[in-house]
């Protein structure tokens, strides 16, 4: 009974062994080659590596599957396995331990990957390795301890990916390399290691001195698979090979201007100008009182190999654009900066005194604009106008002055407009506010009496914000300025001899009108069509003469209200 129980149980412990040697993954395959036993997921819908590997694998290969991350101890029960290939998977995560255990492995494959980082200090668990592929992935960065714990790597390939800066200290500290310096001269046999560098964005300036000297250099035991590597930038060394570029060593920024001190007229363009030496190429920016400026009126390119201009355009320069700007350039080395001083000049001297406007300014004789309230808010007005420049003077090149501000004011703010530009929205007035707005073209002055007056309304609570805020006090004349012939919008302040003249500027009287009272007519802009010339008063036949109404010739109807552009 006994001997027959001994046999039972060595069948038994056999036919176990047996099971557990062929035993494979569910969706794989396992296999028995020169390499040893393998198991092969091709294909396969695996999300993790599996657990239950046979110890006995040899060779794994995972490919085309759906891995993500290798995670600490992933291979801790195939402390046998001699090739590990993962190609093609979406692995964007490697562990610092995810070799951990294989210290007999020879050959890793991680081909077509979304790699952007490799920590490098994990193959101090691999120092049998000699074959290491991570091509296709998206490597940007090489530290310079990468090589370090690769003593027996004879086939590196880093082709197509992100690397764009190297330091030559990555190869300097790489033992097979630093081998192959100590065998010169000596009869030892090393082994060849070979480099799969190329298909990378290089960046060739300063920074990539040392590599570019290193890949020029470089001879066996050391072998370049492809030794064309190629710049892709800057733009003026693109496409060139290594060998074909000297490079110099890398500089701190170094700015300067020709001209520091710039004194332009009111209403040109003005270009401000900064040169810049140094390698790398520097990132270059604009500041004014602290404020960065707008980047789309600054351009920068470069002139030589280490030199670049940046320009600042100031369209249409005004009093308010004068001050210190500042050019500021920097690189990893560091920065400076150059200010470049601007003064304005307006073309007249301000002689403004608290009892109104005076002539500030000889006039052009022949000019006028009309100017009207194309539009009210509910925190400001939009005034349009329409200038007929002298015969000497080009209507495209005239510039405007407007002059807004409070009522009693005795100083009011310029607003310089460049040529081309009809409009502008006077917004963020205050509420219950008396206002002023005169307006004068290129070097004529607003006199008294040649402004449009207007009061906002009161802001009582969000419930009235529909309610138009802008109220024209007084409407006697029409809103059609003439400089300097004359500009005329009486207010309720005006006095009599504003009205008296009225009557007299105007030839065609309303039929069966009435004398105007000598008191004051209010109306908001509710109530005044924006095209109205009701009141009007030019001589006759003037531009804008008022024409006949409705009400003038009985049996005709108003015609129908126009708009801005019919004016004109």
């Amino acid at each position: 009974m006994d001997p027959i129980c001994h046999i039972f149980l060595l069948l038994l412990a056999f036919h176990e062994i047996n099971l557990s040697g062929s035993s494979c993954i569910t969706g794989c395959s396992c296999s028995q080659d020169s390499f040893g036993r393998s198991l092969l997921c091709m294909s396969a819908l695996l999300r993790q590596i599996p657990a239950n590997i046979p110890q006995d694998i040899r060779k794994i290969r995972i490919e085309n599957s759906h891995l993500t991350e290798l995670p600490r101890g992933s291979f801790e029960n195939v402390s046998a396995l001699e090739y590990l290939w993962l190609n093609f998977n979406n692995i964007t995560v490697m562990h610092i331990k995810s070799l951990e255990y294989l210290s007999a492995l020879k050959e890793l494959r991680l081909q077509g990957n979304k790699l952007s980082s490799v920590p490098w200090t994990a193959f101090q668990d691999t120092p049998a390795l000699k074959i290491l592929d991570l091509k296709h992935n998206r490597l940007d960065v090489l530290p310079e301890h990468a090589l370090r714990y690769l003593p027996n790597l004879t086939y590196l390939d880093l082709s197509s990916n992100q690397l764009t800066i190297i330091s030559r200290d990555v190869f300097c500290n790489w033992p097979v390399y630093q081998r192959s310096q100590r065998a010169e001269g000596h009869t030892e046999a090393i082994s060849n290691a070979v480099l799969a560098l190329h298909d990378n964005p290089w960046i060739c300036d300063c920074r990539l001195r040392g590599f570019v000297q290193f890949i020029k250099s470089v001879g066996p035991p050391v072998i370049l698979m492809n030794s064309y590597l190629t710049c892709s930038s800057p733009k003026f060394r693109a496409g060139k090979f290594f060998y074909e570029v000297e490079l110099n060593s890398c500089m701190k920024p170094l700015t300067s201007a020709l001209d520091t001190n710039l004194t332009v007229a009111v209403g040109l363009n003005v270009t401000l100008t900064c040169f810049v030496q140094a390698s790398p190429a520097p990132a270059v920016w604009w500041t004014y009182s602290l404020k960065l400026l707008r980047a789309f009126n600054v351009s920068t390119e470069p002139i030589s190999e280490d030199t670049v201009r940046s320009e600042l355009l100031i369209p249409a320069a005004r009093p308010a654009d004068a001050g210190n700007y500042t050019c500021t350039a920097a690189n990893f080395l560091g920065n400076t900066s150059v200010a470049i001083n601007l003064h304005v000049r307006s073309p007249w001297v301000s002689a403004t005194t608290t009892s109104g406007w005076g002539p500030i300014g000889p006039a052009e004789s022949g000019a006028h604009v009309e100017v009207r309230i194309a539009k009210q808010t509910v925190y400001g007005i939009t005034l349009e106008w329409f200038a007929v420049a002298a015969a000497a003077a080009e209507p495209g090149e005239t510039w405007y002055t407007l002059l807004v501000g409070r009522y009693d004011a005795a100083q009011k703010d310029a607003i310089y407009i460049g040529p081309g530009i009809n409009t502008y929205s006077v917004t963020d007035l205050l509420p219950a506010t008396k206002y002023e707005v005169c307006v004068a073209v290129r070097n004529q002055a607003p006199r008294k009496g040649q402004c449009v007056v207007f009061v906002t309304g009161s802001d009582i609570s969000q419930l009235e914000q529909r309610e138009k805020l802008i109220h024209i006090v007084v409407i006697v004349c029409a809103m059609v300025l003439a400089v300097p012939a004359g500009m005329y919008a009486c207010t309720a302040e005006a006095r009599p001899g504003c009205l008296a003249r009225c009557p007299s500027m105007c030839p065609r009287r309303r039929r069966g009108g009435q004398a105007q009272a000598a008191g004051s007519k209010e109306s908001t802009l509710d109530s005044l069509p924006a095209g109205s010339e009701d009141g009007l008063c030019l001589p006759e036949g003037g531009r804008g003469a008022r024409r006949p109404t409705a009400r003038d010739e009985p049996g005709k109807t108003r015609p129908p209200h126009r708009n801005s552009a019919d004016l004109y």
